[in-house]
């Protein structure tokens, strides 16, 4: 009988360092059923009584399995303004037309959220989109009640204001028209050259004061693009809608973000130069947050796709976040701490500076509301 032999131990940390490798490997969906998205996973919500595992049975599937295809759900809002108190956040009112994002973004900091539906922050988060089909309506009343204050609401706060949903439903455009005919201010935040499609309403807005555009990028090159941000427009496309905005005179903004170590961090004075090239006025940059499981979201994403850095992009992840996947205090999660995250800034700061986008978007104007007329519906008899 041969005698157990512990393993030696090179052979243990070599074992611990592929052991989550290994285990994320065998949990990715097959390439094939997610073409374009950017989760490779589609684990069971954290608030589900039952999960649900994948494994073969011994028996081979008589039809391959089918792609993940999107799925709309109607949803109608009691409200459609929420308000937050965070002190690193430049606005208090935001909208959300649309709960779920189907551009497909691994690092979006809003999968969790998809969650509460019952849903996964994997692949469910860019299939199932949630329609909020009344929220002009929503609007309207909201803005319209006695008593309202105004204050600049932002769009594509936790969601895309401008995702392929929008071209069928318009619920955006519509609630701009309520802006423009209000007199309302608005902030717009976008990865879609979509947005183009409403420049005659965003002209207007402009001409008054009322509204400012961010357009996010995240790389210059297509296909890291296309890894990244499977269903977003491309680089190209986007730079477009920076000069056609900034030419009809919108105040246009690029947001650098976010900043990936080792994945797109080099490109960070490119995409300042393109933008501002472009038209852009002024420049933001967040570094990459991995808040609750979009941290393994982002991490199965790697796997797929960075294989051979996944272990540097997370050790300088965590750099900057104190030795952790994510610290969430206010007034650091933006931008992290130590020394990469301060190099980071620095680069952006110089950057910012010598290519004229070292100033901040003009405030909006809050005096010019006009509450909407809303419909006097007739009581009924019976």
């Amino acid at each position: 009988m041969a005698l157990y032999q512990a393993p030696s131990f090179e052979a243990l940390e070599k074992l611990s360092r592929s052991r989550d490798a290994d285990l994320a490997r065998r949990e990715l969906l097959d390439p094939d059923r997610i073409r374009g998205r950017g989760a490779q996973s589609n684990h069971t919500g954290r608030f589900e009584k039952q999960t649900r595992e994948g494994f073969d049975d011994g028996w081979d599937n008589v039809e391959p399995l089918s792609i993940f295809q999107t799925v709309e759900h109607i949803e109608r809002a009691k409200t459609i303004i929420t308000t937050n108190d965070s002190p690193d956040i430049g606005f208090e009112r935001s909208i959300n037309a649309y709960r779920g994002c189907e551009h497909g973004c691994s690092y979006c900091f809003a999968r969790p959220t998809h969650a509460f539906l019952g849903h996964s922050a994997g692949i469910e988060f860019e299939r199932d989109i949630y329609v909020k089909v009344n929220a002009v309506e929503a609007l309207r009343a909201e803005i319209g009640a006695k008593g309202y204050k105004v204050k600049p609401i932002a769009m594509g706060t936790n969601t895309d204001p401008y995702q392929p949903a929008e071209r069928k439903h318009k619920l955006t455009r519509g609630i701009l028209e309520v802006m423009l005919e209000t007199r309302h201010p608005v902030m717009i935040t976008t990865k879609s050259a979509l947005i183009i499609r409403d420049l005659d309403i965003l002209t207007e807005l402009a001409k008054l004061g009322l509204v400012k555009v961010a357009l996010s990028m995240t790389s210059m090159d297509h296909k890291l693009s296309r890894k990244m941000e499977p269903r977003a427009s491309s680089p190209a496309r986007r730079l477009e809608a920076i000069r056609l905005l900034s030419e009809a005179g919108v105040p246009t903004a690029v947001f650098a973000s976010p900043m990936i170590p080792a994945i797109n961090d080099m490109e960070l004075e490119r995409i300042l130069d393109a933008a501002a090239a472009q038209g852009a006025s002024s420049a933001a940059m967040i570094l990459l947050r991995l808040p609750g499981e979009v941290r393994d979201v982002f991490r199965e994403w790697l796997l797929r796709h960075f294989p051979d850095r996944v272990r540097h992009v997370l050790a300088l992840v965590r750099d900057t976040r104190g030795g952790k996947d994510y610290d969430s205090r206010w007034g650091t999660r933006m931008t992290g701490e130590g020394p990469y995250a301060t190099l980071l800034r620095q680069r952006f700061d110089k950057a910012r500076e010598r290519y004229g986008l070292d100033t901040k978007l003009p405030g909006l104007r809050n005096d010019l509301f006009v509450a909407p007329r809303l419909e006097e519906r007739q009581m009924s008899l019976f």
